[in-house]
């Protein structure tokens, strides 16, 4: 009987470390920032130019805008993944550049040397700060702008467009809320009761009054595939899924492929002319 005890002890303990652990330390599990060194936007992307985003708080964030061929041409405002800097995201930016898009790539709170760090709520912050920079500095027109998120930014756009509404909503591996992907995960800690921040990305796409696309892959480790098969069920306007068959989370088919390039280049001809 002692023997269970003890085991049984042993066991609590190391849960409640683990749980600890988990609770100061998860937002390391979440974001995974890289300082770079950042390229200058026109050697990574023909005619990109590096400019700079100021946050309702105060903050500076790098950002690369790729002008469209046109005034009137379509725009992307991209939110990132929870990995990285900008620069990983070249390929994209060429290849909407390409399709004839203007496309803003920018850098979060605690990313590519930005100062501050990152959570929901500053994220939140920083895409109010990309949509401002494209409507007000760029001269793109609201209904001209789409929003693409990739992974994580999903959550970012999702939220941004229950507020402020685009002319299109792509979804790049979105998952349903960050607990049940994390619990995906850790299938043995208590995940949702833990977490500061919650991204509720199936709950938000409810209630976005704009055409939305989902896009991603049939073999994706990271975050599951039927995840963002619920966040496609789930939209208020879903104009279209795409699955990529055979696609983890981070291929290059993911990337630039054409699949992914077509489904935004496709959204882009659902917004009003001028």
């Amino acid at each position: 009987m002692r023997s269970v005890l003890r085991a049984a002890v042993v066991v609590a303990v190391v849960l409640a470390v683990l749980v600890g652990l988990l609770w100061a330390l998860q937002r390391r599990l979440v974001y995974f920032p890289d300082d770079g060194p950042v390229p200058a936007a026109a050697d990574a992307v023909p005619g990109g130019r590096d400019v700079t985003l100021t946050t309702a708080d105060g903050l500076s964030l790098g950002a690369w805008f790729v002008p469209g061929p046109t005034a009137e041409a379509p725009a992307a405002l991209v939110a990132n993944g929870n990995g990285g800097h900008l620069g990983l995201r070249a390929p994209l930016a060429r290849a909407l550049s390409s399709a004839g898009l203007a496309v803003l790539l920018f850098d979060y709170r605690g990313y590519g040397g930005n100062p501050g760090s990152p959570s929901e709520a500053g994220l939140a912050l920083d895409v109010r700060a990309a949509r401002s920079w494209l409507l007000e500095q760029a001269g793109v027109r609201q209904e001209r702008l789409l929003y693409y998120g990739e992974s994580l930014g999903c959550a970012v756009v999702t939220e941004l467009a229950v507020e402020h509404p685009p002319a299109g909503l792509l979804l790049r591996s979105p998952f349903v809320d960050l607990a049940a992907v994390g619990s995906a995960h850790y299938p043995f800690l208590p995940v949702r009761a833990l977490l500061r921040d919650h991204y509720p990305v199936a709950e938000q796409v409810a209630r976005v009054r704009a055409p939305t696309t989902v896009v991603h892959g049939g073999a994706d480790t990271i975050v599951p595939p039927a995840q963002s098969r619920q966040v496609a069920e789930a939209a208020a306007r879903l104009h279209r899924r795409v699955e990529v068959p055979g696609a983890d989370h981070n291929d290059a088919v993911l990337l630039d492929g054409a699949a992914l390039v077509d489904a935004v280049v496709e959204l882009a001809a659902l917004a009003d002319g001028p």
